[in-house]
């Protein structure tokens, strides 16, 4: 229950992913492991959202991509391990008191502010494809709506990585500003930094994803990781099977570090003498990935066969997450001397 006693001495977490397509293992290293880990921690509330909202700031024009990959999203949370009786997963579009809180929060900051965010800058950078040179107001005030996930839930732990860092740091203005023009009410999130390091593509790109063709997804067959693996980038100046390799220099050898983690010397060192061809390398590593993803496919095969399980337990996620964010939105809406039929 969510008035519980303990359930008030908890912290809470938020954290969630844009439904665009299916989760990868740079998801599955970045991100996911850490969620699964975290359920450990009976002091933690945890709160998972699939940011659906979100994914349309740059999806607009295709909003069936993003509806078919919501659930896609959760039957990878799910087959990682992910435990909803542990973690809370909600759909950031059924939680109505988001919006209204954007909106709120909007006269909180200026234009100048969120187009000096360097997260931000970046993204408009990479996206010139979908808004050409005048970016749309949702994908600008996206930290916005950022922030009202986070103060929604009182997500004072909130898992970043560096890069993340500006959009968290935002929110936690966007929390001082209201509090100093309504009262304290608002809870200022902290930054849990992650040491999870963002994985490389396949084809070296310092980020993976759909878009480039870089990505292994959880979801892959054994046929498709196969056939990824053996296309990824190897150390160019090694032409013969006996020359002399550079792991440092490799995508195959960068992935045995995270696939191969008993074999990983043994690997390099036969690479640098020379005695280890791409080919075998790559189909070793192959292997591996195939081996350690066998139990994720598994778990998915499962979760796909059973739909109405998947929406229950969205339904259910998204019902908890709607009561909590209702007493968020009744403490602000008194604060901001907007409860006008309350008695």
């Amino acid at each position: 229950m969510i008035g519980d006693g303990n359930m008030q001495n908890k912290k809470r977490s938020l954290t969630g992913d844009r439904p665009t397509g299916k989760l990868h293992i740079g998801h599955y290293f970045g991100s996911l492991q850490s969620r699964v880990k975290m359920q450990e921690d009976e002091n933690l509330e945890r709160f998972i959202m699939i940011a659906d909202v979100q994914a349309l700031t740059d999806n607009f024009n295709n909003p069936q991509k993003v509806r078919d990959n919501v659930y896609q999203v959760l039957i990878d949370y799910l087959s990682v391990g992910i435990d909803p009786e542990k973690t809370t997963i909600f759909l950031q579009s059924m939680v109505p008191e988001l919006a209204e809180l954007t909106v709120y929060y909007s006269n909180l900051v200026t234009i100048a502010r969120l187009e000096r965010n360097p997260t931000v800058k970046t993204e408009i950078a990479q996206k010139k494809d979908v808004f050409g040179e005048s970016v749309t107001y949702g994908f600008l005030g996206y930290p916005v709506s950022q922030a009202a996930d986070i103060t929604a839930f009182e997500g004072e732990l909130v898992p970043v990585g560096e890069d993340q860092l500006p959009l968290l740091e935002q929110c936690r203005e966007i929390v001082r500003k209201f509090n100093s023009i309504y009262g304290e009410t608002l809870k200022e999130p902290k930054a849990v930094l992650s040491s999870n390091k963002r994985i490389k593509g396949l084809d070296g790109n310092d980020k993976m994803g759909k878009s480039l063709g870089n990505a292994i997804y959880l979801s892959d067959s054994e046929e498709e990781i196969t056939k990824k693996v053996m296309g990824a980038l190897t150390d160019p100046s090694r032409i013969r099977k006996d020359d002399l390799g550079n792991p440092d220099v490799c995508m195959v050898a960068y992935y045995h570090e995270l696939f191969s983690e008993d074999e990983v010397k043994t690997i390099f060192e036969e690479c640098r003498a020379g005695k280890r061809g791409c080919v075998a390398c790559k189909r070793q590593l192959a292997e591996n990935i195939i081996k350690k993803l066998q139990p994720i496919r598994e778990k998915r095969k499962y979760y796909e066969a059973r739909p109405e399980l998947l929406e229950e337990i969205l339904k259910n996620g998204t019902k908890k997450a709607q009561e909590i964010a209702k007493e968020t939105m009744s403490k602000v809406k008194e604060s901001m001397k907007l409860n006008y039929f309350n008695k």
